[in-house]
């Protein structure tokens, strides 16, 4: 006849039974986290001299835009696998190669009459440069209305509201 003994698992029974829960743990927090650190929107720019606009998220879709012009800034406002749904400063939406974007920080001069910039981050700091509407350029820090902007080489600050790029997305 059989008898049952009870013995209590082992360490290496335990470990044995846990390895796989735990790989499935890793697994699953890992596959979350770049979801969790790219949180939409975003902003992006265009880290290539031409990229193409298309109307879908796949090479198979026309083209709908070419932009030549590395820096651009854009938001992001949709993932799909290797491509992303951006809208370029007219409010144009379409989709991009993610390979084809930096997270670079950049910004567009908007309105209709030239920007000051500024020696500081005021209206009462000494004036630099103007520059001129559509004028693209890297985005630095922006604080109190004001953000460092640097176009050419040349770095100043200009007013946030004259920045497309700037603030949240």
């Amino acid at each position: 006849m059989w008898r049952i003994v009870h013995r209590p698992y082992g360490r290496r029974m335990l470990i044995r039974l846990l390895k796989p829960l735990l790989a499935l743990l890793l697994v699953t927090l890992a596959a979350t986290a770049p979801a969790q650190q790219a949180s939409l929107p975003y902003w992006a720019s265009l880290s290539a001299d031409e990229v193409n606009l298309r109307v879908g998220p796949s090479e198979t879709y026309p083209v709908e835009w070419v932009y030549a012009r590395r820096g651009l800034p854009l938001r992001v406002v949709r993932v799909n696998q290797g491509w992303r749904l951006v809208e370029d400063p007219d409010g144009v939406t379409g989709w991009m190669a993610a390979a084809l974007l930096s997270r670079d920080r950049g910004a567009i001069v908007v309105g209709s009459d030239p920007a000051a910039m500024r020696a500081g981050p005021s209206a009462s700091a000494p004036l630099r440069w103007h520059v001129a509407p559509g004028v693209s350029g890297r985005l630095g820090d922006c604080a109190s209305g004001w953000c460092e902007f640097e176009v050419r080489g040349h770095r100043a600050y200009v007013e946030q509201v004259r920045l497309w790029g700037a603030g949240e997305p």
